[in-house]
């Protein structure tokens, strides 16, 4: 069986790329948010429990 666990000379395993190592990490709940994006949540919202309770009341 092979060894898969040798690493490369330099160490690079590749988690590095497409990433800015110098920028400050942060969250999406840190992300800025505005009202458009409140709304659109609301809606969503409003439509899911139009769906989770309207729909059973109506065949009932």
């Amino acid at each position: 069986m092979a060894d898969d666990t040798h690493q490369t000379e330099d160490g690079d395993t590749g988690a590095d790329v497409g990433h800015d190592l110098e920028a400050e990490r942060t969250t999406a709940p840190m992300s800025e948010y505005g009202l458009r994006e409140v709304g659109i949540g609301l809606v969503v919202a409003l439509l899911g429990l139009a769906v989770a309770f309207g729909i059973p009341l109506l065949t009932v």
